[in-house]
This record gives C-alpha cells, structure tokens and sequence, in this order.
C-alpha cells in the first residue's frame, strides 16, 4: 500500500502544483521521485508530527492541498489537539494518511501499533475516514480526497496487501462495495481486514454456509444505505476489521443499529481486544492473539450459524 500511495501522489503532483507532500522522519527513499518532480513541495519535518500537523493546517487555509504522511499512531495519537483544533475545527483539507495500521508494525510493539485511531478520528467533526482494502484502492482514496475541500484520514496497511478488487471498480466516499455475494451470513469488513474476510467466506462455503462480505472503505461517513439493507436481508451480520473493538467500524455499526427498529440482525463484532499486548510477534501472530485470523473468524461464525439454525422455530 505504500508504494501505492507514493506512486499515486507523485502522478498526481505532476498534474497539481497545489499538492505538497509533509513526511514524519519516515519514506525518504520511497518519495524519490516525488522529490524529483517537486523538490521544492516535499518536506520531512523530522519527529515533530504536531508541528507537521499545524504546519499543513496553514498550508490548507493558504490554498494548498498538504498530504501528512507517517506511522499511522504518530501521525493521529500524536498530533490529536493538532488534528481537532488546527484541521477539523478550522475546516481545513488536510489529508492525513497513516502508514503500517492496524497491525502492520505489530513486531515493533505497542508503541507502532494503531488499534485506537479509527475511534479517536471518527469523533472529529468534518473528518472523513477511509480505510483502504488493496493498493489499487489507495489509488482511488486519495484521488476522491484531493477532489474535495475536506479534511481526510486515509488509514493505510504496509506492504504485500493482495488485491482485492479490479481496477475498472467505482470507488465513492461513503459507499460500500460488495466484493462476494451470499444468503446466509453478510461479513462486513473494512480496510486490511477484508483479505481476511474473503478467506473466511471461502472456508465457510465448504460447511456449507453461504457468506455475502461488503467491504467498507469508508468508517465516516457510514454507508447507511447498505447497512439498512443487509440488516434487513442477512439473519446474522458480522464486523470485521484490524482496529480495536471499542470505537472502531464494529461501534459505528451498533451505534447505527441501536436507532434502528428492532427485530433486525444481530450483529458479532471480530477487532482487537481493549489491552495491550506485552509480547512481540510478527503480524500473524498478534492476530492470533486477536482472534482476526480467517479461520478463527470462520469457526466462531459457523458456531453462531449452527445456533441460529438450532433455535429457529
């Protein structure tokens, strides 16, 4: 995903003299040739991410376009006053984008681990937050983020994503897309998760238990409209995503059930435990450890599946 993205935001500087790049201490060698094509529009502003925030801020309300880039926990934990009062409160299009979410750093401990910044960014008024499935549709989030005078967090995985979608797919702020179509259960996912989701729609189809998975790119704002539609379809639907399970997409999806009349779906929710891990391991493994491995998903989903044929009348 980030070569995607320094791919995507080099062509598009060439094309838009307003685009100025701000990196946190990280992706020298990766922006070359961003650097090459607008020396003087890329700025490393070292380990000073709230400075770096305030900086694109004022750089916004002058009539740029900043894109803030660095590990996802530096550049939203970090610089979150800067994020509320300089960018949100201020209207201000500045594009934040996270590198390594979730879980990618995950062998760099807690400290590189960002399971809280969906919840901490989804409370900002006037901030979109889009989480992005494959390198393809990081392509497509910060194309449609440039296009509008809005700010935007754009949440990124690290590197080997698989792709999930064609390129020819439309991509909308606040639309889902679905990605397998099903009868039984509907898996909701979101960002890196959705590749986990897929395998474990496909392990569930060997049972046989019929999955539909709507990956859902953008937390904020929610795609109402498909949520009001799999409620009512789907007897189970299910949220994944590789975020923490208190405030993230799951939340967003309860809060909106909560307002719902009742007699709709029961939703499970699959994110992170609300603790730290005091252990290291590759991302794999802290996965485990979450329960967000595809077959973990699909065993816990085949037992709620069995218990719902089991009780029906």
């Amino acid at each position: 995903m980030r070569n995607a993205f320094a791919q995507e935001i080099t062509a598009i500087a060439a094309t838009n003299d307003k685009v100025v790049l701000l990196s946190g201490d990280i992706g020298n060698r990766l922006f070359d040739d961003f650097k090459e094509l607008a020396p003087d529009r890329f700025f490393n502003c070292g380990a000073a991410e709230a400075n770096m925030m305030t900086v694109a801020a004022g750089m916004a309300l002058s009539g740029l376009r900043p894109v803030v880039y660095t590990i996802t926990p530096f550049v939203t934990t970090r610089c979150l006053e800067q994020i509320r009062n300089d960018v949100c409160y201020q209207r201000a299009p500045v594009t934040i984008v996270g590198v390594g979410s979730g879980l990618g750093y995950a062998s760099l401990g807690p400290t590189h681990q960002s399971m809280e910044d969906i919840a901490l960014l989804r409370t900002m008024p006037g901030l979109n937050v889009i989480c992005p499935g494959d390198p393809w549709e990081v392509k497509a989030a910060i194309r449609s983020v440039l296009d509008i005078e809005e700010p935007s967090y754009i949440r990124l995985g690290k590197k080997g994503e698989p792709a999930i979608h064609s390129s020819d797919q439309p991509f909308e702020i606040g639309r889902s897309t679905v990605l397998r179509t099903g009868s039984d259960v509907c898996l909701i996912s979101t960002g890196t998760a959705t590749a986990n989701a897929l395998r474990a729609a496909e392990q569930l189809a060997t049972v046989p238990i019929s999955v539909s998975v709507v990956h859902m790119h953008t937390v904020k704002p929610l795609d109402t409209r498909a949520l009001d539609h799999v409620f009512h379809k789907f007897p189970i639907v299910a949220s994944l995503e590789e975020h923490g399970l208190v405030g993230g997409m799951g939340s967003a999806i309860a809060e909106w059930l909560s307002d719902q009349e009742p007699g709709l779906a029961r939703l499970h929710r699959f994110g992170g435990e609300n603790l730290f891990l005091h252990e290291a391991g590759d991302r794999n493994y802290v996965q485990q450890k979450h329960g967000l491995l595809p077959e973990q998903i699909a065993q816990r989903l085949a037992r709620s599946w069995d218990a719902s044929v089991n009780c029906a009348p």
